[in-house]
């Protein structure tokens, strides 16, 4: 089912976001769950952007899986050059009767033309843990991935402006009810989230995105870099080896 980031959109075209991911996804969850097997703390990154840093605490004891998705993007340098390209506000989604507020950032950029031969390389997806296995919820400037299906989640993601418990498991905004998968929160950085969440986005858009129509931001946010960082909280090197 079509997810509620993507709601509303071409099977197709949610086909082309998930274009090239061939691998098994249960050889991608072995190689998180391995990765994640010795973490149970908390994992700093920042996100550099042109407009300033978004500071971020990953919670990989609550969401594992999730996280070591994440960092293996953030370790690989594959964000670096990525953008922050839609929001999601109040005033840019009429038609839908569980409004969100949500900025989204990740490989896909604000191109949205999203012919399959365009679609970028990412890692295979990985398994749905939902804010009930995790007790993460979805609160202001909390972290979560964007997915189509429950277990299509890759790259892409976004961070909450403001309390969305319809993202939670059991909300309103999928089909399937399953929520979406949070997994850290911005720590620091909250005005530059805000300053991307009002930028204007009324990006023309061919007939068959009309379901983004106004949430694409006229000039995606760059994403210069994202490092782990020393996490404050536990004075402690955040590697996962």
């Amino acid at each position: 089912m079509i997810s509620a980031l993507y709601k509303g959109l071409p099977v197709v075209l949610v086909g082309a976001l998930l274009a090239g991911l061939s691998s098994p996804i249960a050889t991608a969850i072995e190689s998180i769950q391995t990765t994640v097997a010795a973490t149970n703390h908390v994992v700093a990154v920042q996100i550099q952007t042109e407009l300033g840093p978004i500071t971020l605490e990953l919670q990989a004891s609550q969401a594992p899986a999730t996280v070591a998705n994440f960092l293996r993007y953030v370790d690989a340098g594959k964000y670096d050059g990525a953008t922050l390209y839609r929001t999601v506000r109040l005033d840019n989604q009429a038609a839908s009767d569980t409004p969100i507020q949500v900025i989204q950032g990740g490989l896909h950029g604000g191109a949205f033309s999203f012919d399959a031969s365009d679609a970028p390389e990412t890692f295979p997806p990985i398994a749905h843990e939902t804010t009930r296995q995790t007790g993460l919820k979805h609160v202001d400037g909390v972290i979560s991935m964007a997915r189509a299906a429950p277990g299509s989640a890759t790259s892409e993601f976004f961070i909450c402006i403001g309390d969305n418990p319809a993202l939670d498991f059991g909300g309103m905004r999928t089909p399937d009810g399953q929520g979406f998968a949070a997994f850290g929160q911005v720590t620091a950085g909250m005005d530059i989230v805000r300053q991307i969440h009002a930028r204007a986005s009324d990006t023309p858009l061919p007939d068959t995105l009309q379901a983004v129509k106004g949430q694409i931001l006229e000039r995606p946010v760059a994403i210069l870099s994202v490092r782990r960082i020393e996490n404050a909280s536990t004075n402690n090197p955040d590697k996962l080896d």
